[in-house]
């Protein structure tokens, strides 16, 4: 058997096994949305977000890499890329999320709103109109960045003209900027609004960089098993894994700096309507998420990553990734959860099969649309240096 037929048996088999668990994960849903239909919402909305920001940081990791080259860019290109075709699937995923708008959000319930003098100051941007009106420029917004990516990197395979490298270089700047705002709104819009009298003003950011380095830990498992097979067995070295785990250690700082300095500037200020927040997340168990936080999505990963061998060894550094991955998904959970439940921890089996659920699909469709592609873009002029130079 071929590299190429191992791969593409080892493509067959992910689809298969993730549609299986992703079917039976929605089914377990089903139930729980008819036993609970508000923990249903609240679950799948945690499930939702944390899928979504493999898209969006895949989008963004897509076009720093065309902004900077390098080897590290072109190793996980097509991972990237597959990863934001699955947008589709999103956009219909995020139905459910409309269908609980009132089990959700305070803001869509008229009710609440005519008591509520906040949310009557609020309500020309918190409204249900509106709101879906926002969620559909995000979407199409990202859509045609997404299509402008994948069509010329496909037309610069098919015809090598040189011209497709500079566009893509080109859109690499702007969509950046467009990323970072559309995220910065849709992260206001579909998590900071769960509680509309609290706000932060670098609460988007937070997203930016949690996205960025949910995206490259998933990046670096998946590029750790691929490149056990052709073409990216013959140019991928220890030195694009520490490239790797380098930019990984970044955003690792990054998430820290940016956290931190949420929390200093609202705990300083001390105004009732921003210490509530923090206050539900310290208290009534919550503060041991925190600390899980404190210690394994930062100082643990921050004193592994900076050792050179760590980084260099794609079955460590894919270790390490992994348990990036999971405390992302805790420190989702420990943001979203808390507006709901701010007495105490909890932690109900739908907070696991939702995501399970959504996720299972969405890896079977990311396999799927791994292997349409070539795992190396085929005339990029930057590709030989980038691998060759030392």
């Amino acid at each position: 058997m071929n590299s190429a037929e191992s791969l593409t048996d080892l493509l067959k088999r992910l689809r298969r096994w993730s549609l299986a668990v992703g079917v039976l994960g929605l089914i377990i849903c089903g139930a729980g949305a008819v036993l609970s239909p508000d923990q249903f919402f609240r679950s799948y909305l945690l499930g939702y977000l944390f899928w979504t920001g493999i898209v969006l940081g895949s989008l963004a990791l897509i076009a720093l890499h065309h902004l900077t080259g390098g080897g590290w860019g072109f190793a996980i290109q097509r991972i990237l890329e597959s990863a934001t075709r699955t947008l589709p699937l999103m956009v219909l995923l995020f139905v459910p999320v409309l269908l609980g708008m009132k089990r959700l959000y305070l803001w869509a319930r008229p009710e609440a709103v005519a008591g509520d003098a906040i949310l009557q100051h609020k309500v020309l941007y918190l409204n249900a109109p509106f709101f879906w009106a926002r969620t559909v420029a995000y979407f199409a917004i990202w859509a045609v960045l997404i299509f402008l990516f994948n069509r010329w990197s496909r037309q610069q395979d098919r015809t090598a003209d040189p011209s497709f490298t500079r566009r893509l270089q080109v859109l690499g700047g702007p969509t950046l900027v467009i990323y970072v705002l559309t995220v910065t709104f849709a992260a206001v819009d579909w998590v900071m609004s769960l509680d509309p009298h609290w706000f932060s003003t670098i609460y988007g950011i937070l997203f930016v960089v949690g996205q960025g380095l949910t995206t490259l830990a998933f990046a670096i498992v998946v590029i750790a098993r691929l490149v056990q097979h052709a073409p990216l067995s013959e140019v991928v070295r220890e030195k694009h894994f520490q490239d790797l785990g380098n930019l990984l250690l970044a955003f690792v700082m990054l998430w820290a700096y940016i956290s931190f300095s949420q929390f200093l500037i609202i705990w300083s200020g001390n105004l009732p309507e921003e210490i509530p927040w923090y206050q539900h997340r310290l208290h009534g168990g919550w503060e041991w998420i925190a600390l899980l936080l404190v210690v394994f999505h930062f100082a643990l990963p921050f004193v592994l990553l900076l050792l050179r061998t760590v980084k260099r060894r794609a079955a460590t550094l894919t270790r390490v990734a992994l348990a990036m991955i999971v405390m992302r998904f805790l420190d989702l959970f420990w943001i979203v959860a808390p507006t709901f439940h701010p007495e105490q921890l909890s932690l109900h089996w739908l907070d696991i099969a939702a995501p399970v659920g959504i996720g299972g699909i969405w890896i079977a469709v990311f396999a799927w649309q791994l292997h349409g592609r070539p795992l190396l873009p085929l005339h990029d002029a930057r590709l030989e240096e980038a691998f060759h130079h030392e």
